[in-house]
């Protein structure tokens, strides 16, 4: 079941996978495909349901957001 949404998928330096859903810029990681789009999955529906209930997302707290 295809749910539309276009995912950029990439291996980091450090042999972890990166998912970005480009509709919603929500990140995730794991250590293998499969779990970082599983944790891609999580994350976005909790951002979802945060913007539902109109509570704030929380804050990134992951390396890769670090300037």
């Amino acid at each position: 079941m295809s749910t539309g949404r276009e995912i950029h998928l990439s291996e980091a330096d450090d042999g972890w996978w990166v998912a970005v859903d480009e509709g919603t810029g929500v990140a995730s990681q794991g250590p293998t495909r499969q779990r970082a789009l599983e944790n891609l999955d999580d994350a976005v529906e909790l951002t979802e349901r945060a913007q539902r209930d109109e509570s704030a997302a929380p804050e990134p707290d992951a390396p890769w957001f670090e300037d």
